[in-house]
């Protein structure tokens, strides 16, 4: 397992075991250095670890399996699929993969007041670094865009810089699950690599509103790029 030296699991006291289960555990992948697709200690090494029974580690590892952050491989064991910590929110957002076209309409009309509301807070409270970063980024999704005419994964890159900014890691932690909720469900979403192109020019444009700290120009850029989203969800999935 890697780099174990840096995490240890110490027994705990007797008190609401499953939640004092959950957030060592929690705290021990965030210090241990497991990534996305790395294994987990055996339940034994846990019970041991945690001087907790088999009912109440598995019952823990099921709260994980539940909100999509471990994935239990029959004869292989419990592997990591996403990065947790003690203080990262979890939701086990559901969506009804048969009605897809709703169920992305329903997260993008509840995404959409957080995005707006995480660029104007970013617009007000970034620094010179945040823009750095900002920037950085947009840079890197416009030079694959343009090379390839989509950049799925910079853009995610973009909009989590612009989380960041915020300097309230709630935004990052609530709007990286939303859109994992759904985005999971495909690569090129209805099959169309050109799913939400034309809202590539708008991603600059609300860079310049935040490095302005103009918070109603990036409010309005973000409706414009989650406009677009909304319309290609609809016309795509026609």
């Amino acid at each position: 397992m890697p780099q174990q030296d840096k995490a240890t699991l110490v027994p705990l006291p007797p008190v609401d075991r499953v939640q004092q289960v959950i957030a060592a555990l929690a705290d021990y992948i965030q210090h241990s250095g497991l990534r996305p697709g790395d294994r987990l200690p055996a339940e034994r090494e846990l019970m041991a670890a945690l001087a907790v029974g088999r009912s109440t580690v598995r019952e823990v590892l099921s709260h994980f399996q539940a909100l999509g952050v471990v994935e239990a491989r029959k004869g292989s064991g419990t592997y990591l699929l996403r990065a947790i910590s003690g203080a990262t929110i979890h939701m086990p957002l559901a969506l009804d993969t048969e009605h897809l076209r709703d169920a992305l309409l329903q997260t993008l009309e509840v995404r959409r007041g957080i995005e707006v509301e995480a660029g104007m807070v970013a617009a007000r409270r970034r620094t010179d670094a945040d823009l750095v970063n900002i920037e950085t980024k947009l840079d890197e999704m416009e030079r694959v865009h343009l090379a390839k005419g989509t950049s799925g994964p910079e853009d995610l890159a973009f909009h989590l810089a612009i989380y960041d900014a915020t300097h309230n890691p709630l935004f990052r932690q609530l709007l990286e699950q939303m859109r994992e909720a759904f985005e999971r469900f495909w690569e090129k979403p209805f099959d169309r690599p050109d799913f939400a192109r034309r809202s590539f020019p708008f991603h600059r444009t609300l860079f310049n509103a935040i490095a302005a700290q103009d918070t109603h120009a990036a409010r309005e850029e973000t409706l414009k790029i989650l406009a677009i989203v909304e319309e290609d969800i609809k016309e795509m999935s026609k």
